[in-house]
């Protein structure tokens, strides 16, 4: 849980009426790269003072062996799994506002895979939701990566 004092005095009310809020979920087959100004967009507010962005790319490389590119597939439950998890965050630091969506198919190096906009008054309470929801997304949606190795193999991930 974050520390919600602010050294100047509580926020206008106003705040509060902003926050709380999942502004977007969704699990999507084609390039996030085209969305980061959009979600920044729908997600900040004048009031928020901190607007913090994951991205999460597609690396060279996983448990020493080179990654060519990656094939992600996903359960038919994971859009709700990803919008259950949004909705839990925003309980536990409901002065958030949360937009976040992961890619699915084939991204190659470079490619944007997971991105996650977190907006609050304040960067504590940003900070401390963006780590829980993008770890709590990486463990429980049911989202897998084949991954296909420099040496031609191929293996698979989150199974």
């Amino acid at each position: 849980m974050s520390d919600r004092s602010s050294t100047t005095g509580p926020d206008p009310a106003y705040v509060a009426e902003q926050t709380g809020v999942v502004v977007h979920t969704a699990v999507c087959g084609s390039p996030l790269e085209d969305r980061i100004a959009s979600a920044r967009e729908v997600t900040g507010t004048p009031a928020m003072g901190a607007v913090v962005t994951f991205e999460g790319t597609v690396r060279d490389h996983d448990n020493g062996s080179g990654v060519t590119r990656l094939n992600y597939t996903h359960h038919p439950t994971a859009p709700e799994v990803l919008a259950r998890i949004a909705a839990e965050t925003v309980d536990e630091f409901p002065e958030i506002r949360l937009w976040a969506e992961h890619r699915t198919g084939t991204l190659d190096i470079g490619d944007l895979a997971f991105l996650v906009v977190v907006a609050a008054a304040h960067r504590g309470p940003a900070f401390e939701a963006l780590a829980s929801f993008t770890s709590r997304v990486k463990s429980q949606v049911p989202i897998w990566k084949e991954q296909e190795h420099t040496d031609g193999s191929t293996g698979w991930v989150g199974l």
